[in-house]
């Protein structure tokens, strides 16, 4: 069975299983507060390659102090030992509630225990830790307000044909239907100011990365991209599932989210706010062209 569709079977007991997680999350650290940036994990059966992951994660960056979060969505192996070792802070949910659910319990932790930015990896370490202060930085800067790591700006090792010319299909999926260029849409290194999360209406339980991309475009938020690099997969395997499938309900998410988001939101805020294309990593300051 895939993510998706056991998240799909679980979804009657997503509610209750959060509520739990968040109460021993609570009593597993009384009082805590984050530092400004959170580093949010969601994992998965990940006990071989996320250790690598949280080694890489630096602990400041941007002149910033970083703690991490990781959310164990019902994992059977031991990917919640492991994160504790390394020292991180650990959300637990006691069953397979789907990637986008993980993540938004991530989030709501991050945002209630005082981060400013959060950043998301995922534990396969596809994505290298030690780009973070690259992707972090236009937030700090106050030059955006949600920054994807491109691997079409960058590279990626990955040898999948399949996805790669999906990544562009997507990517021009979403520039039609917004008129904001974006390379990336499916790529799981972002950066965002934390209020962000909790704004921008999400609902996917899994393949959630373009419904809080498109939310915030229609949210009027800052969107910038930088150049990173897509490793292979340190360890374990692919949760997406069958390539022809994931494609269309990926597409699907894509289709719902925009003619949701267009329905329900001023159509003026992202003239008002203006969005912020992607540039180089060494520019001065980001362009603030409306790509429409």
């Amino acid at each position: 069975m895939t993510t998706a569709s056991a998240a799909k079977t679980l979804r009657p007991y997503v509610q209750q299983v959060r509520e739990q997680a968040i109460r021993e999350f609570g009593a597993r650290y009384p009082g805590l507060r984050f530092a400004p940036v959170v580093v949010v994990i969601a994992a998965l059966n990940e006990q071989d390659g996320i250790g690598g992951v949280l080694e890489g994660i630096p602990p400041q960056a941007c002149g910033h102090r970083i703690d991490t979060l990781v959310v164990d969505d019902g994992s059977s192996d031991a990917t919640c030992e492991v994160s504790l070792r390394h020292g991180v802070r650990v959300a637990r949910l006691e069953r397979n509630c789907g990637h986008g659910v993980a993540l938004r319990l991530g989030y709501q932790l991050a945002r209630d225990h005082g981060a400013d930015y959060i950043v998301t990896l995922d534990a396969d370490g596809q994505w290298d830790p030690h780009e973070l202060p690259r992707v972090l930085q236009p937030l700090v800067d106050g030059e955006a307000d949600f920054v994807i790591g491109s691997r079409v700006l960058g590279s990626t090792e990955a040898e999948d044909q399949f996805r790669q010319a999906g990544v562009h299909v997507f990517a021009g999926l979403v520039r039609l239907l917004t008129g904001v260029k974006v390379t990336d849409t499916s790529s799981g290194y972002r950066a965002m100011r934390a209020e962000l999360t909790a704004t921008v209406p999400q609902k996917q339980v899994q393949y959630q990365t373009s419904e809080l991309l498109i939310g915030a475009i229609y949210q009027g938020y800052r969107v910038a991209e930088r150049p990173i690099v897509m490793h292979k997969r340190t360890a374990g395997e692919s949760k997406k599932g069958n390539n022809v499938l994931y494609g269309f309900r990926y597409a699907r998410v894509i289709l719902t989210t925009w003619w949701r988001a267009r329905r329900s939101v001023d159509p003026g805020a992202r003239r008002r706010a203006g969005h912020f294309p992607h540039v180089p990593p060494d520019a001065p300051a980001l362009s603030k062209d409306l790509l429409e």
